[in-house]
C-alpha cells in the first residue's frame, strides 16, 4: 500500500527496533511507496512510512532491493556531500562513504553481505542514518 511520507522530525529521530518476519507487509508497504514517489524518491526507511522498524529500500537502477536489519560492517573512502530528503525540506551536509559493506536480511529473512560503492551506498548510508534516528 501506498503510505503517506512521515515528516514528523521527533518520530523521525527514534531509533528504530529490529524487524521480524511478522514484519514483512512492510516491505510492500516500502517497494509501493517508493514506486508511488520514484521521480523524487530513490530509497526510504520503515519510519518515513509510519514504521519503526528496520528496514530499508533502494533503488538500484536495475530493481528495488529491500534490506531487513541491515548493518554496515564496513566503510571506506570519506566524503563531503549535500543530500535531500521526502522527511525533510531543504538540503543537509553529511559526511559519507564511497565504499561500504553491508549485512542484512533480504525478504525470505535469508543473511547477505554485500559490497556496495558510489551512489547506492550513498542511499544506503543516507537511509541507514533514518534507522538509527539520525536527521541529516
Amino acid at each position: 500500500m501506498n503510505k503517506p511520507i512521515v515528516r514528523d522530525a521527533f518520530f523521525l529521530s527514534q531509533e528504530s527496533e529490529e524487524a521480524t518476519k511478522a514484519d514483512l507487509p512492510v516491505a510492500q508497504d516500502l517497494e509501493d511507496t517508493l514506486k508511488a514517489n520514484r521521480e523524487r524518491c530513490v530509497g526510504m526507511a520503515a519510519n518515513m512510512i509510519g514504521y519503526r522498524k528496520k528496514m530499508i529500500i533502494v533503488a538500484t537502477g536495475l530493481a528495488d532491493m529491500v534490506m531487513i536489519n541491515p548493518v554496515i560492517t564496513e566503510k571506506s573512502e570519506p566524503y563531503d556531500t549535500e543530500e535531500g530528503c521526502l522527511s525533510l525540506p531543504g538540503t543537509r551536509k553529511t559526511t559519507r562513504y564511497n565504499r561500504i559493506t553491508v549485512r542484512y536480511l533480504d525478504k525470505k529473512f535469508d543473511e547477505h553481505i554485500q559490497r556496495f560503492s558510489g551512489y547506492i551506498a550513498q542511499i544506503i548510508q543516507h537511509e541507514c542514518d533514518h534507522l538509527t534516528g539520525k536527521l541529516i
